[in-house]
């Protein structure tokens, strides 16, 4: 048996299973478009706020899109990063290559090849604000039913 490599070149190496055997690794040919709406799924299930994904695949080699969202809280930050790691593995079993951010719940990253998610505390989104650095990316729709049943209970807190 033999396992393809994480390469985005196209390429499927392999390699005799060892130290890794039975790790899910990802390949572009296995990788599937409705993963990102997946996640934004996710997200929205723990009421992330202001869910926007950006095709960055003309900008980028390395990533086809970025999927944004936020949290009012350090806790919610976490948990909706958690959500989306936990039903891309437990629907799709796939998991991301790498992560950072957890710990300190201000920006969460997780990196699943194809699409990166950006879980940011709403200051911190607000501060670094990728949406403007990336405004010359494509939108992919998506909508947000928790975000649009909730629109005037947030204007109000707001």
């Amino acid at each position: 048996m033999s396992y393809c490599s994480n390469d985005r070149t196209g390429t499927n190496e392999t390699s005799s299973p060892g130290l890794f055997e039975g790790a899910l690794t990802i390949t572009p040919k296995s990788i599937d478009p409705e993963l990102v709406l997946e996640a934004a799924r996710a997200a929205s299930a723990k009421q992330a706020e202001r869910i926007i994904i950006l095709d960055v695949s003309a900008q980028l080699s390395i990533t086809d899109h970025f999927l944004i969202c936020s949290g009012r809280t350090e806790r919610q930050v976490r948990t909706i990063a958690e959500e989306i790691e936990r039903r891309l593995a437990q629907d799709k079993s796939v998991k991301p290559s790498r992560s950072e951010g957890e710990r300190e719940g201000r920006w969460v990253a997780l990196d699943y090849v194809d699409f990166v998610v950006h879980v940011f505390h709403i200051e911190a989104r607000d501060y670094y604000e990728l949406e403007r650095l990336w405004a010359d990316a494509g939108r992919v729709p998506f909508e947000d039913e928790w975000e649009q049943s909730a629109s005037p209970a947030l204007g109000e807190m707001r």
